[in-house]
């Protein structure tokens, strides 16, 4: 009933009118009865019934929804409030703004990349599962997850049962060219076993996915992403069917995959079956770790069982085969955590940098509102002392918070738009970099942020404005310079704090950013400097002889040497900092292992033109390059790196002597090799930020058709040469597609993007943070000065000097920084050590980031009480008398 009357309010009003009259004329009749004139009986009728208005007031209160129509006035009134300080409102919003888009914006990501559930059927059973090699040398090499030997997986497969499927995949690459000679294309590819997608529950978009028949070697099915679909078939659906040609190769598209679909991540643009062009070795060898493997478990099953199986399997074949490095265990991943990879401990940074930004912008906002409080005070204990309860009073002055909130938080969602897309495109690490967007879980997020900022904003400027008695609250003027002990008090505490989370901020972003000079200033071993390289990599139908590729790489080498500008030329498979690319066993012929059990060391491989050391500046220690006698033979020689030479022949001559390496890249060469050591090379990393490795350099001349990557070392700038020298690629082989053209200080700085990026955020925040604080701490003393214009006066008055005045209130103002920088290094102490394994050649406590900080804060904490430390000492001593 009660909702009725709220709805039809007039209607109500008059059938209240229409009872009150009629009770009115009954009793003045009864008036009349007892000898009263009309005029006295109808007043004392009306004396009897009492104001109208207050009748109407009670009985509407009584029957209307009473929360409702208190909360409509509050936002009414804190509406017309901040309307009337237009400076105040758009600081305010503007601050929460920032912070709460920020942090919307890191929850959208984190959100996508770590609490969404996958697009998978039940993804919840779904397991990575890797090879693992036990023991503290493992671990230190960090073998905890090893790609897992496609013979191993073919046994686990099928000799265990606690799974429901396993499937397999790899990375690779194609040349790719349409039916109709278009230009060729260097893409990235994935071969998958053909359940694969059966595992995962995908169904394409377009056509099928594999059959079981076409995961062969041979095979020609090929299945397309959306991206490359529409980008390079221009979304034709009748693509399915045809033929498209990879390494000169005609495969037929029998599927596209749906638009949603980045496994394992988006720069895969198409799909073969595992088995089209695996060699023999990669199926048979249990040493050729490159594959992954996804398994589905049953769910009649548990993980651990399941595990101990495929483990028990794994660690039979580590005792069969004791000389390859055949891991004894298995390692689960789940599929989430595995997509997430390295990039889990960056978004968990990021989130604590965005908090610490998000609670400095409610303490921020916490000040402002204390401070606005002040100048209300007065009308507040006028209100309270007129009747109106502390409840209502502290209600309203936590709606405008809630308003400024709402309305900071209405902006951070547009503006964590536009951020989000950018953060998305720039984190280069980041799975399913096409599906992050924000839903309704991040809006949700986004609302339940503002409500609790809008609480911590509010409460403590709502009790310190509404806890005063009338007396107290008019004795405290400015005359009298008796300024509020608890409210100074409360936004000194409050700015300590501010500053306090803004030194944490500091001391991280300065050890990021520390750590990631050291990593640029990393010496890799080689020339960096005019460096240009690119990647090329020869169709194995067209170039099916060694012959073929040493006369192409010979003649493309030739031309190159013979530009002008161009110092040097060479090819090999990678450059040093360009990442990894595999491990092989070995052991010394002249020193065999004392225990044939024992598992055998491992060096990175590589390899070399005979000029791809002096291009590089790689040092030669001993010995000598490779050179052209080396060519094609089956002298099988090779260079060792400085470390490799150390370790195995600290006490011998290395020259002359021989490795042994059971898995071979020859032609018609016999299983086992012994190459003989030739050369002896100094250091490089293979990745920056990484331990070096022992490393065995095989001669490129023996025709191996590998990925080549070309280094053009140049007078000049390098990308100046990068049009003529594709020109001289396109001349010898027009369909041959050319990738990865980039300097060498890009081929580092590509691996250095996700620490760039942590440590670039995490100072802009800092840099945010300091901002704020800086504009509390003006904000805290010009108030402290307004409030103590009439003590600085008499101060004056009575001799003190301007320059005392000026110390006074520097003083003043230096002392919440002083006590925020301290608490804020006492706090930075423990809070260094969560990402301390972020940081490269930086300790946590490093004295030059802690003094850059202190001096920092000191600098800008001067700054910013200097203007109103300034004014209060040229006042004049009349006027500060005089102001109220």
């Amino acid at each position: 009933m009660s909702w009725l009357r709220f709805l039809h309010r007039k209607r109500s009003d008059d059938e209240l009118q229409d009872e009150m009259e009629s009770f009115l004329a009954e009793e003045a009749a009864d008036n009349e009865t007892r000898g009263m004139s009309p005029g006295e009986a109808r007043r004392q009728a009306r004396l009897k019934f009492g104001s109208t208005e207050k009748v109407r007031e009670s009985l509407w209160m009584q029957n209307s929804p009473l929360a409702l129509t208190n909360i409509g006035r509050d936002v009414k009134y804190a509406f017309r409030t901040l309307r009337r300080t237009p400076g105040f409102s758009i600081i305010a919003i503007v601050v929460m703004a920032l912070c709460m888009g920020t942090a919307t914006s890191l929850f959208t990501i984190v959100r996508s990349v770590l609490l969404r559930s996958l697009p998978f059927r039940d993804p919840d059973r779904l397991v990575v599962v890797y090879e693992h090699r036990r023991g503290a040398a493992a671990n230190a090499a960090n073998f905890n997850y090893t790609p897992v030997a496609t013979a191993d997986f073919y046994d686990w497969r099928s000799k265990t049962h606690g799974f429901e499927d396993m499937a397999i995949f790899r990375y690779g690459a194609y040349n790719l060219t349409g039916e109709r000679n278009e230009l060729p294309e260097s893409v990235r590819s994935a071969a998958a076993s053909w359940n694969l997608f059966q595992l995962l529950g995908v169904k394409p978009a377009l056509g099928r996915a594999f059959i079981e028949s076409e995961d062969r070697p041979g095979s020609t099915a090929t299945m397309l992403t959306w991206s490359v679909f529409q980008r390079r078939f221009a979304g034709d659906p009748s693509i399915v069917g045809r033929q498209v040609h990879l390494d000169g190769r005609p495969f037929t598209v029998v599927g596209v995959l749906p638009s949603w679909f980045t496994y394992p991540d988006a720069g895969i643009q198409l799909w073969v079956p595992y088995k089209a062009d695996a060699t023999p070795d990669l199926l048979q060898h249990h040493d050729w770790h490159q594959s992954q493997v996804i398994a589905r478990l049953r769910p009649d099953v548990s993980l651990a069982s399941a595990l101990a199986q495929v483990g028990a399997v794994q660690y039979q074949l580590h005792l069969q085969y004791p000389h390859d490095p055949v891991a004894e265990d298995v390692a689960p991943r789940s599929l989430n955590e595995d997509l997430a990879g390295n990039v889990k401990k960056s978004l968990n940074l990021m989130m604590c940098a965005v908090g610490c930004m998000l609670l400095i912008g409610c303490l921020n906002l916490s000040n402002l509102l204390v401070a606005r409080g002040a100048t209300r005070q007065k009308e507040v204990a006028i209100r309270s002392a007129l009747g109106a309860q502390r409840a209502t009073l502290i209600r309203e002055q936590l709606t405008e918070s809630v308003l400024i909130c709402v309305a900071g938080g209405v902006g951070g969602i547009l503006l964590s738009i536009f951020a989000t897309r950018l953060l998305a495109h720039a984190w280069k690490d980041l799975p399913t970099a096409q599906g992050i967007y924000i839903d309704g879980y991040v809006i949700a997020f986004a609302c339940v942020l503002m409500f609790v900022a809008a609480l911590v904003a509010g409460l403590l400027s709502a009790f310190s404005t509404t806890g005063k008695t009338m007396m107290k609250a008019l004795q405290t003027s400015a005359r009298t310079g008796a300024s509020s002990v608890s409210r100074t008090a409360l936004r000194r505490s409050l700015l300590t704090a501010e500053i306090g989370i803004t030194v944490v901020l500091l001391v991280a972003a300065g050890l990021l950013l520390k750590s990631f000079m050291r990593l640029r200033s990393t010496n890799v071993g080689c020339i960096t400097q005019n460096m240009l390289t690119l990647q090329y990599s020869l169709p194995g139908k067209k170039y099916d002889m060694p012959e073929k590729v040493n006369a192409f790489n010979e003649a493309l080498l030739e031309r190159v040497r013979a530009l002008p500008g161009v110092r040097a030329a060479a090819l090999g498979n990678t450059v040093p900092g360009a990442g990894y690319w595999g491990d092989f066993v070995f052991t010394v012929k002249e020193h065999p292992p004392l225990n044939p059990d024992e598992s055998l060391p491992e060096a990175v491989m590589r390899w070399a033109d005979p000029g791809y050391f002096s291009a590089l500046g790689i040092p030669l220690m001993s010995g000598r390059f490779f050179t052209s006698d080396d060519r094609g033979s089956l002298s099988y020689k090779v260079i060792v790196s400085h470390q490799l030479a150390s370790q195995y022949f600290s006490n011998d001559n290395p020259i002359g002597r021989h490795l042994h390496v059971p898995a071979h890249f020859h032609p018609g060469a016999p299983n086992d090799v012994d190459y003989e050591i030739v050369g002896v090379v100094g250091d490089t990393l293979y990745q920056v930020g990484k331990d070096s490795k022992a490393a065995m350099y095989f001669p490129l001349l023996e025709g191996i058709n590998i990925p080549q990557m070309l280094v053009v070392h140049t007078a000049s700038e390098p990308l100046q040469f990068s049009v003529p020298v594709q020109k001289q690629i396109a001349s010898l082989d027009p369909e041959l597609p050319v990738s990865g053209v980039l300097t060498m200080d890009q081929v580092i700085g590509e691996s250095l993007v996700n620490a760039s990026l942590s440590a670039k955020l995490v100072l802009a925040l800092a840099v945010l943070s300091l901002l704020l604080a800086s504009v509390g701490l003006y904000g805290v003393l010009s108030y402290l000065a307004t409030q103590r214009i009439t003590e600085l006066g008499i101060r004056m008055a009575l001799g003190a000097q301007r320059d005392q005045l000026l110390r006074l209130m520097l003083v003043d103002g230096l002392q919440p920084a002083l006590f925020g920088l301290g608490l804020g290094l006492v706090v930075s102490f423990a809070a260094t050590r969560i990402f301390q394994s972020m940081l490269f050649g930086t300790k946590p406590l490093d004295p030059v980031v802690l003094s850059s900080v202190m001096a920092t804060l000191l600098a800008v904490a001067i700054l910013a009480c200097l203007a109103p430390a300034w004014r209060a000492s040229r006042l004049d001593p009349m006027q500060a008398l005089r102001s109220e």
